[in-house]
């Protein structure tokens, strides 16, 4: 998404990636998820991790997005 206006906000796993979307879009957040074993481009060049998916905002709601995400991150480490 080089060039864009959807910044990268978070890196994981399917499950807690799907609870920050849950969360993001109940304050009206429509992120976008990029899921690199869905790319055809992994059986040419391999991936580091393909279970993890990515999450991006655009731009203009960065600051509403990262406390959200935030504040799950720091819930799953207690």
């Amino acid at each position: 998404m080089k060039d864009s206006n959807y910044i990268k906000i978070y890196t994981g796993s399917f499950i807690i990636v799907q609870q920050m979307i849950s969360a993001l879009e109940e304050i009206g957040i429509n992120a976008v998820v990029k899921d690199e074993t869905e790319s055809g481009l992994i059986s040419i060049f391999g991936a580091t991790n393909p279970n993890l998916q990515r999450i991006y905002v655009h731009k203009d709601e960065v600051d509403k997005a990262v406390p959200i995400v935030e504040e799950i991150r720091s819930n799953l480490k207690d």
